[in-house]
């Protein structure tokens, strides 16, 4: 007997049950991805309050507990020095055993850290309590930022992976200037115990809430890699040395120069802002430059996904931060000086979700933690670099000079990413459908 041939009301039935099927897996997928981006976003938010509650209050409790400004300048800075060695282990920790545990660790390991704020201020040498804690924040923070975008990765399509990743990287960022406000505003009222209490209660509840909620990710990749990864392993390919100079770049002109030296550059212009001091005037310029970053994270992640190619929002950012320092060098006005940090904010910004997105999508899964831990190296190293170089050459030949150097450095940077893509890809501008292995 021969086969039984459906009719075509069957057939275009059973097609139409197949097109739902597909089309409730994809708004599944879709949701569990946002679900889980959004719980990162709240993690390193909430943990974020404790990276910026101490920087409004520690340079004036020097004063009060005995502190000379050395050992605040080395307290500040104790992190970024810790982070530097810890963030290759923490990345390798990551392809090993993945995402979830050290994700949580990593989280707690900041609030406890938040927590050594409190006993520094009772404590007999509270210097010592200061730099501890904030040598384990560096910690915690490197297993924070080496799996909060290795999660990202993990659930992300190539489709939707910039838009993710710049959200995740504008929540990130949106937690260190709640902190200084958070840090400002309650020791102002209350007393600087509870401004530190407070931020460690929040920095706790974000290692909470990621127990709870945020699921493990990399196992699929953990199971296809062969072999142990060992502590000291980092990823040395190309896609993660190309990103990781160009975030070098950017981290050395906006954390390293411009973070570093506008307060003595607006002092010598003798500019301010509603009356305010140049103490008061860069802290106003520097929440500009972060708000128009973080908005900038957002669009270009998004922008990157919907026109279907990363490189050229990175190129297009690079050159609106280079043009903002140029404004910044000749700036002689408040408009112009706002109108500077807007660009530069906005440029650095830009880079960040297309370019975690394309170190994600040319990087195999097993080897994420790696890559992530490469691009955080080098952009620790340009951040702590910066005000070595551009302070002292600043007080000599002036800060003017130095903003126009900095100005070429997004440019070299965009070379070095055009050279790096091709060499890996063949291509000068690959489309979101080449991805790591293909």
């Amino acid at each position: 007997m021969g086969a039984v041939r459906s009719s075509p009301t069957e057939r275009l039935l059973a097609d139409t049950e197949s097109v739902n099927r597909l089309t409730d897996q994809s708004v599944n997928r879709v949701s569990s991805e946002r679900r889980v981006v959004y719980a990162v976003i709240a993690c390193t938010f909430f943990v974020g309050f404790g990276g910026g509650v101490i920087f409004p209050i520690l340079p004036n409790l020097g004063v009060v507990l005995g502190i000379s400004p050395f050992l605040v300048g080395v307290i500040l800075s104790a992190n970024r020095f810790s982070r530097l060695f810890a963030n290759a282990p923490a990345g390798a920790l990551v392809d090993r055993i993945g995402t979830r545990t050290p994700f949580v660790a990593g989280l707690f390991i900041e609030g406890i850290a938040t927590l050594g704020y409190v006993v520094a201020v009772i404590a007999p040498a509270p210097e010592i309590w200061f730099l501890l804690a904030r040598i384990l924040w560096g910690v915690g923070s490197a297993l924070v930022f080496a799996t909060a975008y290795t999660i990202t990765a993990d659930v992300s399509e190539s489709e939707s992976r910039g838009t993710s990743m710049g959200i995740v990287r504008a929540g990130i960022t949106f937690g260190f200037p709640a902190g200084l406000v958070l840090g400002g505003l309650v020791s102002d009222l209350y007393s600087v115990e509870a401004a530190f209490v407070l931020a460690s209660a929040f920095a706790l509840f974000a290692g909470v809430l990621a127990y709870w909620i945020v699921p493990e990710t990399h196992s699929e990749a953990i199971e296809r890699r062969k072999g142990g990864v060992k502590p000291w392993e980092i990823d040395t390919s190309t896609p993660a040395l190309t990103v990781g100079l160009v975030n070098f770049g950017v981290f050395f002109a906006y954390i390293g120069a411009l973070f570093a030296t506008l307060v003595v550059f607006l002092g010598e212009l003798e500019i301010g802002i509603f009356g305010l001091d140049a103490q008061g005037t860069s802290g106003l310029l520097m929440a500009v430059t972060v708000l128009s970053g973080s908005v900038c994270m957002l669009g270009g992640g998004k922008l990157s996904d919907l026109y279907g190619y990363r490189v050229p929002i990175i190129l297009v950012s690079l050159v609106v931060s280079g043009v903002g320092f140029v404004l910044l060098a000749g700036a002689s006005s408040v408009s112009q000086l706002i109108l500077a940090c807007l660009l530069i904010g906005g440029g650095q910004g830009g880079t960040g979700g297309p370019m975690m997105a394309l170190l994600a999508d040319l990087t195999p899964d097993q080897r994420m933690g790696r890559a992530m831990g490469t691009n955080n190296v080098l952009g620790d190293i340009g951040g702590g670099l910066g005000p070595l170089v551009t302070l002292p050459l600043g007080e000599s030949i002036g800060f003017a000079p130095i903003y126009v150097a900095c100005a070429l450095i997004p440019l070299v940077a965009g070379v070095v990413l055009l050279v790096g893509i091709r060499a890996e890809t063949g291509r000068l501008n690959p489309s979101l459908e080449l991805q790591a292995g293909d």
